[in-house]
């Protein structure tokens, strides 16, 4: 049973980083983020810059209006 928790564990944190989940991941919105119109997340997603840290653990995060990289876009998005 070890194992498994283990593997769930592996699994939600190699998801978690990226800002990506399985029903997607709008981020945390904390004041000194969201007066620069950004938001946190635990590591940048595709098409976001970083702007500074949020409660030392997560990314303050703005998302790119001008030259986004194609792993920006939604793949569930049509």
């Amino acid at each position: 049973m070890n194992l498994y928790l283990s593997a769930l564990l592996f699994f939600l944190a190699i998801l978690l980083p990226s800002g990506k989940g399985m029903f997607g991941n709008d981020g945390v919105k904390v004041r000194t983020c969201t007066s620069q119109k950004a938001i946190c997340f635990f590591g940048c997603p595709p098409g976001y810059r970083w702007i500074a840290f949020c409660h030392n653990i997560l990314s303050c995060c703005k998302n790119m209006t001008r030259f986004q990289p194609p792993q920006a876009k939604d793949p569930w998005l049509h």
